[in-house]
């Protein structure tokens, strides 16, 4: 159970997740665009919505699983003690 539960967290540290950000954003407008153009030069919608489905599906396994290129530059969170000791 603990190995299933560490597999689905997903840990990624701030700059993955600025980069997964960065990708969705470009991708999402790059396949609306390629979407759009090869539905109207086709004049199909279902070609548009099926170009857009695709590249939404991929998008997914490109961004969603907890790649290790996304958890590059993980968080170093001080322990209770090295706080306290940085205070006083």
């Amino acid at each position: 159970m603990a190995y299933l539960q560490d597999l689905l967290e997903g840990k990624i540290d701030f700059h993955g997740q600025k980069q997964a950000d960065d990708i969705v954003r470009i991708a999402f407008i790059a396949s609306s665009i390629l979407s759009f153009i090869l539905g109207f030069a086709l004049g199909s919608l279902p070609v548009t919505m099926g170009t857009f489905s695709v590249s939404t599906v991929v998008l997914l396994l490109v961004v969603l699983p907890p790649w290790p290129q996304y958890n590059k530059h993980p968080v170093k969170w001080l322990t209770a003690q090295e706080i306290a000791s940085t205070t006083t």
